[in-house]
């Protein structure tokens, strides 16, 4: 697969939204307070991996950050939960009470785009993909997380692209990979002058609450081969290995990996820039990035590096 670049529209160019990068990260709302200090050496690696790719987010300069994201229950239920969402509004509340009260998470009043929104939702309309659109929402720990390390200062507006990736049924992982796909062309084609950050929060294998929590990785086979195929630029590969039973085996909250699916897709399936699993107690923390200009690779190498989640003394 040929390596193009993720943002085309240039200066004076026509439409003048341009993409500027994508990148993925975990959001587990351990971190936060986990990795303020950290003692263990894993953990001292995660926070050093977050230091590295907020530098290169710095150099991006976004205007927007489109967060593709997911609520954990907390506003939307079994009985009425929308399969793909975008945010609309003006601004978000984040994050719940007991999300601050259990693991200190700040709470904030983050600034929305809703021009940005508005747009994404009715070109992904035009588009034929169907998008539900809400301009009264609340944003939990999969938004906070991401943006608490990469953009600390919580002062870039966001646009929240909400997927199920917690009650089934699920779409297949095609769709996801269709919805990133999506995206792309819409922010390509949106006539709003804004340099545009693509965040996929998520996660690689995950087990909450059942007995592999907090033993590493509950799926090192599916992170290593996931992994593989973000390094290589293998969707068709990356959908195959995705599906419902296999994300069910590698750990119960592994659908959350979709997210990372999505984010693929916005990158056109090509190569990863950066694509790296650091172990941790929990589970592997990912890092993808793909860049448009300075803040990739100046060969137009990817750097590959993957480990083998387990827990360190």
């Amino acid at each position: 697969m040929s390596r193009q670049r993720v943002a085309k529209p240039g200066k004076g160019d026509d439409p003048v939204a341009e993409l500027v990068g994508v990148v993925g990260v975990q959001h587990n709302p351990l971190l936060w307070r986990e990795l303020a200090r950290p003692e263990r050496a894993d953990l001292r690696a995660v926070r050093a991996a977050f230091d590295d790719v907020a530098a290169r987010v710095a150099l991006t300069r976004p205007d927007v950050v489109v967060i593709v994201t997911t609520d954990h229950l907390r506003q939307w239920f079994y009985d009425n939960m929308p399969t793909f969402l975008v945010g609309k509004a003006d601004g978000y509340p984040a994050t719940f009470p007991d999300e601050s009260r259990d693991f200190g998470i700040p709470t904030a009043e983050l600034s929305g785009d809703a021009e940005v929104g508005g747009w994404l939702h009715r070109d992904g309309l035009a588009r034929g993909f169907d998008l539900a659109g809400s301009d009264d929402l609340r944003v939990d720990h999969s938004v906070m997380i991401p943006l608490l390390f990469l953009l600390p200062s919580l002062q870039v507006p966001i646009v929240p692209v909400f997927t199920n990736t917690m009650a089934p049924p699920f779409p297949s992982a095609t769709r996801y990979y269709e919805l990133g796909r999506v995206l792309r062309r819409s922010i390509e084609s949106c006539p709003l002058r804004r340099r545009v950050l693509v965040i996929g929060s998520g996660h690689t294998a995950t087990e909450v609450g059942g007995p592999r929590q907090f033993r590493g990785s509950p799926g090192p086979e599916f992170d290593e081969a996931s992994f593989d195929c973000l390094r290589t630029g293998e969707p068709e590969r990356l959908i195959e290995l995705c599906s419902d039973d296999t994300l069910v085996s590698a750990g119960n909250l592994t659908h959350q990996f979709l997210n990372f699916v999505v984010a693929f897709g916005v990158a056109g399936g090509r190569p990863a820039d950066r694509a790296q699993v650091v172990p941790s107690p929990f589970s592997s923390s990912p890092f993808l990035e793909w860049y448009a200009d300075a803040t990739g690779p100046a060969d137009g190498s990817t750097t590959a590096s993957t480990a083998t989640a387990g827990a360190s003394a």
